[in-house]
């Protein structure tokens, strides 16, 4: 499996630090499960991050705060990404990475034609919503743009649109500068695990029409 599509380092420097909701720290943590040149990275990050706390003056940081400090960064491991918190998703998807398979979920609901939402339960949510997103192989969706961000992480399948080909362990990153058209690959159905912050505005009179009655 050929990764092509990471988070950039600075939002890698904001997952090791901690300073991500859970719902955008467990996309990277699925991500990074799935890319070894991410986990490199990461364990690069902590080392440094590590060494910072060793080389800070006691008067600066206390042992109660340097001790919290520590157990942020140990929250997730680089080489998986575990998170302690316990569900069962993976039963949900045909190859579930080791961070998603602790959350639990809600059931499966149709949100259009050939696509379906489950949503994940986060302890924090912080305005954001996660949930896995399925879609039927050959499905177009909707042109849209975004009033927030979108994280994404392919598990299974893969999908185009105007940035580029995403496949499985993909990351892929959309705010409100970005317009697009995603569509699934023909020969498999595409499953990704998505945090939304904000709201998708379809385009067009018929997505305005559509935006109706579907709600992300």
């Amino acid at each position: 499996m050929t990764i092509a599509h990471h988070p950039s380092e600075e939002t890698l420097v904001d997952y090791v630090a901690g300073a991500l909701d859970e719902g955008n720290s467990l996309v990277i943590a699925t991500h990074v499960a799935r890319c070894s040149e991410c986990q490199e990275t990461v364990r690069d990050l902590r080392i440094i991050a590590g060494a910072v706390l060793e080389t800070c003056a006691a008067e600066a940081i206390s042992t109660g705060s340097r001790a919290a400090s520590r157990a942020r960064l140990d929250t997730t491991d680089a080489g998986t990404g575990q998170f302690p918190y316990a569900s069962p998703v993976a039963s949900l998807v045909s190859a579930p990475t080791e961070p998603l398979s602790l959350y639990d979920h809600g059931r499966w609901r149709r949100i259009g034609p050939g696509v379906q939402r489950c949503d994940i339960r986060v302890m924090e949510d912080d305005g954001t919503r996660v949930f896995l997103l399925k879609a039927s192989a050959g499905t177009r969706l909707p042109e849209h743009r975004h009033k927030g961000t979108e994280w994404t992480c392919v598990l299974t399948g893969a999908f185009t649109h105007e940035h580029g080909h995403f496949g499985p362990g993909d990351f892929d990153e959309a705010d409100a500068s970005v317009h697009h058209n995603p569509v699934v690959d023909s020969d498999g159905e595409c499953v990704c695990l998505v945090a939304l912050n904000g709201q998708i505005e379809l385009s067009g009179w018929l997505g305005r029409l559509v935006q109706r009655f579907v709600r992300f």
